[in-house]
């Protein structure tokens, strides 16, 4: 760590250098110690940072959001929520009170689900109020006025005014019904400001703090934009039809004169536009051939973009107004943090102090402040203390296109080889499928495996997130099909590069990954020497049963649609069904209470291997779901992962 006197600005920055990492093996520790510090918020007056903290619960570390004052980091507060619950989205209302969203853990590869529930307390712990949720006959205070909620609530905006009131949604459960309500935090008092009769819908909201938009999705997942009416306070649906394009609104300029949208024409990529509210005149800011938007970068108040990355490739922040003060700002530190990425999170609401984060390909990442009066940037929080850049590898971003012409990117994340020694590769195929993409940012898989000396190929294949409707959709029913093909592509291309040992080739996912995993040696025999599968889902069939789907007609659509729903086709496509063609070693790891991708999931593969006479070999985690939380579990995962390669990779 160093402090330099950088254009008149004052940086404690971590070096970023290029050089040769230590012959020391990276402890697994290092790598099974997690992500420490997420979703932190500066106060509005700058004197207290709010951040979820994971710390250890029991047999497990869970976020719990802890509340620090500035800048001494002296804790004020751990807000601690029972069982599995965690914090998912958190906000300040007033310098000294937060709104908290609920949700509850379900697994380390899953997002949390949300409760439904929204508290707000003041920062110590005191005027606890239950604004929301299924709960509020017990625990709210003013019960017998409205009761248990029979939705899911969520944070919708907080005012400019930090005046401890907000805007919450409340979306029915199976009710085709969204509302809007701005509640007092102190008094819970209720105010309706939209009644909708459709689901899910999220709103838009004008610098002044107005609702302008709701969008949402129908039953055929088609996005629906509805625009509120002022003259007569209708919401009335815009006709994507009738556009050149498909418009998504997202925010306001700073006066409400225009708003900006994300825009796609011909199922592209998504662009970024903005339009003039009185006239209607578009303007186009950015549309790229390849790549949907990224990161969008925001002033301080009145809060508004200032700057826009990609989401293909290395990110680079594109700025709407070089000049601006903000722009310049973020140009200066960037320039600090030649090899990372300077993301903006927020400003005091006088725009004298920042909150920012510094992460790349090699970095965890870590969050410092910068006052403008003092034109100083202190270190606040570092995440993975353990992970020592110098030693992580570099993820270069790749290109190359699929056998039927498509072009497709990805990383690939090379260990130090300064002998120029062939080196032995493993294929990590993202989760989701959908919507989900490999990015260039740390990746704990990915850097693990290149500390023990492997090459690591990453492939944003048809159907990933990044490119517009039309890429995504590129994939729909081709689980076992282009989807697979497009990996193999991708080794087919890794295997021509000079330090590549194309004799020495495994495959290692995780959830839809895990599938992949094992799909892919049923799909190209002879290309792997071995296959590992964490927490996948090998019968693709077993999908449609699912209770959250059969009782979900949106949710019976979209799986419907995107993998389809003939028996034949997805025994075809699952690996249970043809366990005789996987012909190399295995590795299947899982949890007990995945609910996710149950553990007869991974049973059935297991048993249909041996069967065929490739027992594989088998981890079970108890209590674990999507994903192994527990640090003993991590660790033994790791541990036997690195085993497993070794002996099946090494020369």
């Amino acid at each position: 760590m160093k402090r330099l006197l950088l254009s008149g600005l004052i940086l404690a920055i971590p070096t970023f250098a290029n050089a040769q990492t230590s012959n020391k093996l990276v402890p697994i520790d290092a790598f099974v110690e997690e992500q420490k510090y997420s979703m932190p918020r500066l106060s509005p007056d700058g004197k207290h940072l709010a951040v979820n903290v994971r710390i250890q619960r029991r047999d497990r570390i869970v976020p719990t959001m802890t509340i620090y004052a500035l800048p001494d980091l002296k804790v004020v507060n751990t807000f601690v929520l029972p069982g599995y619950e965690v914090p998912i989205d958190f906000g300040w209302i007033k310098n000294d009170r937060l709104v908290i969203q609920k949700g509850i853990e379900v697994g380390y590869r899953e997002r949390p689900e949300a409760t439904g529930e929204v508290v707000a307390a003041n920062m110590d712990g005191t005027e606890i109020e239950y604004l929301y949720g299924y709960n509020g006959s017990t625990q709210s205070k003013r019960a017998s006025r409205y009761h248990d909620d029979l939705g899911y609530g969520i944070i919708s905006h907080i005012p400019a005014s930090m005046d401890g009131t907000i805007q919450l949604t409340s979306n029915e459960w199976r009710v085709d019904r969204t509302q809007l309500y701005e509640i007092n935090t102190f008094s819970v008092y209720r105010k309706l400001l939209a009644d909708i009769p459709m689901r899910r819908l999220s709103f838009v909201h004008q610098s002044d703090g107005k609702p302008r938009f709701a969008i949402g999705s129908n039953q055929k997942n088609e996005t629906i934009v509805l625009r509120k009416d002022d003259a007569t306070g209708a919401w009335n649906s815009i006709d994507q039809a009738s556009l050149d394009m498909h418009l998504q609104p997202f925010d306001f300029t700073a006066d409400d004169s225009a708003f900006y949208a994300n825009f796609s024409q011909d199922d592209g990529p998504y662009g970024l536009l903005r339009e003039d509210i009185k006239t209607g005149k578009r303007s186009i800011i950015v549309q790229d051939k390849l790549s949907s938007l990224g990161t969008i970068e925001y002033t301080s108040h009145p809060s508004t973009p200032f700057a826009y990355t990609l989401s293909v490739g290395v990110p680079k922040a594109r700025y709407l107004d070089e000049s601006s003060a903000d722009a310049q700002l973020h140009k200066s530190l960037s320039a600090s943090f030649p090899d990372a990425y300077v993301h903006f999170i927020n400003f005091t609401m006088d725009g004298q102090k920042l909150l920012f984060s510094v992460s790349s390909d090699r970095d965890p990442g870590s969050y410092y402040i910068f006052d403008r009066k003092t034109g100083k940037a202190d270190l606040l929080l570092t995440n993975m203390p353990g992970i020592n850049a110098e030693q992580m590898a570099e993820r270069r971003a790749i290109k190359f296109k699929a056998r039927d012409g498509l072009e497709l990117t990805g990383y690939l994340t090379m260990p130090n080889n300064p002998d120029g020694n062939k080196l032995p590769m493993v294929l990590l195929p993202h989760g989701g499928p959908f919507g989900v993409s490999d990015t260039w940012y740390f990746d704990d898989e990915a850097q693990f495996l290149a500390s023990r000396g492997y090459a690591v190929l990453q492939v944003n294949f048809r159907g990933s997130g990044g490119r517009g409707p039309k890429f995504r959709r590129a994939g729909y029913r081709e689980y076992g099909g282009k989807m697979m093909d497009d990996l193999i592509d991708g080794v087919k291309w890794a295997n021509n590069h000079p330090e590549i040992d194309k004799d020495r080739v495994c495959v290692f996912g995780i959830s839809f990954g895990g599938y992949a995993a094992l799909m892919a040696p049923i799909r190209a025999p002879g290309m792997f020497k071995c296959a590992v599968g964490y927490s996948g889902r090998y019968d693709l069939a077993s999908r449609l049963k699912r209770e959250d789907i059969s009782s979900d007609k949106q949710a019976t659509n979209f799986v419907v649609e995107s993998m389809g729903n003939d028996p034949l086709v997805l025994a075809q496509q699952s690996p249970t069904s043809q366990a005789e063609k996987i012909k190399i070693p295995v590795f299947l790891a899982h949890g007990t209470k995945d609910e996710t991708t149950q553990l007869d999931q991974a049973e059935k593969m297991r048993d249909a291997l041996i069967k065929v006479g490739n027992s594989p070999e088998w981890m079970l985690a108890k209590n674990e779901g999507h994903g192994f939380y527990d640090s003993e579990h991590r660790r033994d995962f790791y541990t036997r992962l690195e085993t497993f390669l070794k002996k099946h990779l090494s020369k």
